[in-house]
């Protein structure tokens, strides 16, 4: 007596494939979502329609998984830790089709199914087909009116629900925003969007009209050096390979030209980027200081992120130092010092996926501990007269404002006005110091202050 056939199984298409990979990596080795997919889809010859449907599946599974997982909890009637690691990213993938995206329900179900009993079995298989039916039998918005907090109890934890933010970081955003808290729901919607890929133009080398024209991008609103494209792989543009432009955001351009434009007596071009990995921003400002002599020394500790400024400043008149900023044993006397601090990275979270979902509040003392000193280092680095642009891509007031106030408590420093710095830009408030905003500004969420050395 022969046996019955196991029905065979579809396998998930390329785009779907990829983003279900991207998933795979970020859930089993802390991947970046932005760093593994552009690379797997150049791997895999993955272009067009389905580059951009893989994108969309992968970065929006990964930036709305709170809300994904809290949605798949409810319709399986389990928690999500207690749901198979491969098959929760699965349904992660076909829960976000269904609530975020106009593809038709039975293609999310079917492929998603489909793959189940590729990777399992078929009882996993109908495991995945109940969940992903019972969340495809309501409307998207029904969900989150039943899971989200109340509105008029927790208005800031029932808009981070709604726009797939962790609770603790849309308070630090309400908390930054102060007066204009009101503007949270437009923070976080513009937070919760796919950004536009900015890049900068190499000063000296290209301008922001000549690369747009190249690239078929938009010159930026702000900074003279970006162009906006809507999206592709600028990694594959030839100025990009060429290091006559990088990819950057804007925000990130306009900190490292305030530092050019700070008011100071005799510059005598010596320049310190204290934290300089990856180099974006050590890139542009040694371009700027270039046209006029300027050099800059880079300090940054980690060797592959050492690299990456080596590579990023190829040709420029740049030092790349393998030492802690903390103590960097150098010779003092800088005319400018950047300090681009690590932080939170609450800032770029629009750029990064995942990162929402890693972050945790307790992470934020010991990197404002980390600031501070950092902060201290540079200011006993620089000459009388001369200028730190303190700076976080994070708008997280213990790693902002609180690490300013702790400097200019301890240290021989005045807080400068950075709102002229940062001239052209419209809406910063009340200073002294600058935040940008993605909503406001199409940036990340950069803060500035500028501090005289006495």
């Amino acid at each position: 007596m022969t046996r019955p056939r196991r029905p065979r199984r579809r396998q998930l298409d390329p785009a779907r494939r990829a983003a279900f990979d991207v998933l795979r990596a970020v859930s089993d080795r802390d991947a970046y979502a932005n760093l593994v997919l552009p690379a797997l889809l150049r791997e895999r010859g993955i272009t067009g329609r389905d580059a951009a449907f893989a994108t969309e599946l992968a970065y929006g599974a990964s930036r709305t998984r709170g809300l994904l997982d809290a949605v798949i909890a409810k319709a399986a009637g389990r928690p999500t830790d207690r749901i198979n690691p491969v098959l929760l990213d699965l349904l992660r993938l076909g829960t976000y089709q269904l609530l975020r995206t106009r593809v038709d329900a039975h293609a999310a179900v079917s492929t998603t199914v489909e793959q189940a009993g590729v990777e399992f079995d078929s009882a996993r298989a109908g495991f995945v087909n109940g969940v992903l039916r019972t969340i495809a039998g309501r409307k998207p918005q029904s969900w989150i009116d039943e899971l989200a907090p109340p509105a008029d109890s927790d208005p800031i934890g029932h808009l981070a629900f709604t726009h797939a933010h962790p609770r603790w970081v849309a308070q630090a955003f309400a908390d930054a925003l102060g007066a204009r808290a009101g503007e949270l729901d437009a923070l976080l919607t513009a937070d919760d969007a796919r950004p536009l890929v900015h890049l900068a133009a190499r000063p000296g080398v290209l301008s922001a009209d000549d690369l747009a024209a190249a690239v078929g991008g938009e010159v930026g609103r702000y900074s003279p050096y970006a162009v906006y494209l809507s999206g592709g792989d600028p990694g594959r543009l030839d100025a990009v390979k060429e290091g006559k432009a990088l990819v950057q955001d804007e925000g990130s351009q306009l900190v490292a030209r305030a530092l050019t434009l700070a008011p100071i007596d005799e510059d005598r071009g010596r320049w310190l980027d204290l934290c300089a990995g990856p180099g974006g921003k050590t890139a542009l400002l040694a371009a700027i200081g270039a046209q006029s002599g300027a050099s800059v020394t880079a300090i940054e500790p980690n060797d592959r992120r050492a690299d990456l400024v080596e590579e990023n400043t190829r040709g420029l008149p740049v030092e790349v130092l393998r030492v802690d900023g903390r103590e960097p044993g150098i010779e003092p006397g800088f005319d400018r010092v950047l300090v681009d601090a690590p932080c939170t990275g609450l800032g770029a979270l629009r750029r990064r996926p995942e990162a929402r979902w890693r972050r945790q509040p307790a992470d934020v003392p010991a990197l404002a501990r980390l600031q501070r000193e950092l902060l201290a280092s540079a200011i006993s680095l620089t000459r009388p007269g001369g200028v730190v642009l303190y700076a976080t891509c994070s708008p997280h007031l213990s790693e902002t404002v609180g690490v300013v106030a702790d400097a200019l408590r301890r240290h021989p420093v005045t807080a400068l006005d950075t709102r002229p710095l940062f001239e052209g830009v419209d809406d910063l408030g009340d200073g002294p110091y600058v935040q940008l905003w993605p909503h406001r500004h199409g940036t990340d969420a950069m803060f500035a202050a500028a501090l005289e050395v006495g």
